[in-house]
């Protein structure tokens, strides 16, 4: 049976997604989660959003294959007897034999969250980038409208990478005053690594205009700083 998970996750005590050698990753917590529940479970897992360290999820998608075990409508709460505090499986389904969480997906869609009171908050420094000097919401909001359509990101990616192509749509970008918070709500197709990051920081940093040069292909060293990754959270994955 194919199962497709909706998984949370707090990302602070994790070195990202992907299974690395004597590294807690949510990969391998969640992989020995599965192994408990399945017997049969082969140890491939499909993810939507493949996040870095620290980086937190309210909403992605795993899908793989099981043999046995609980039915899909108990198999979240079978997993989260299994699993730590700071992640938890939210959904569990039986999916199309065709389903694959990443390649089916459609667009994915990332908050950013930036604390912008003067006074640092315990309960929020692992899960927002601490921004105390004024910001404008109107001025981040021209940026974020630039960044809509389809444009050249590399810009907005470390230059050692693996993505052939740079090209991303971007269906949706503004920010919303959240009280004590700003944050930046952002949907496209894909995205590069770091791309929301360092579109953030380049927003902080720089003019609305700088961004049109620098969607035009512009190199990495021209764009601005990659921000932390604490205030990341991928908040959903759109399907058909």
């Amino acid at each position: 049976m194919r199962l497709k998970l909706t998984v949370a996750y707090d990302g602070t005590a994790f070195r990202g997604w992907a299974r690395q050698p004597g590294k807690r990753t949510i990969e391998e917590v969640l992989g020995d989660a599965l192994t408990r529940v399945y017997g049969a479970y082969d140890g491939g897992l499909t993810v939507a959003g493949r996040t870095d360290t620290g980086v937190h999820a309210r909403a992605n998608v795993v899908s793989l294959d099981v043999q046995g075990g609980p039915p899909p409508d108990r198999a979240a709460e079978a997993l989260n007897t299994l699993l730590p505090a700071d992640i938890a499986v939210l959904r569990a389904e039986e999916a199309a034999d065709d389903f694959n969480a990443r390649f089916s997906a459609r667009s994915r869609s990332y908050i950013y969250r930036i604390w912008r009171r003067r006074e640092r908050s315990p309960f929020e420094v692992n899960r927002s980038l601490w921004h105390p000097r004024p910001l404008e919401l109107q001025r981040l909001n021209a940026s974020a409208a630039i960044v809509i359509g389809e444009h050249d990101f590399r810009a907005f990616t470390p230059t050692e990478t693996q993505h052939k192509t740079f090209i991303r749509i971007v269906e949706d970008a503004r920010w919303y005053d959240r009280g004590d918070a700003y944050e930046l709500e952002i949907t496209a197709d894909s995205f590069l690594r770091h791309m929301v990051r360092t579109l953030v920081g380049t927003m902080l940093e720089r003019d609305p205009d700088d961004l049109i040069e620098l969607l035009a292909g512009a190199p990495r060293e021209h764009a601005g700083s990659t921000a932390a990754p604490h205030g990341l959270y991928l908040i959903g994955v759109g399907y058909d």
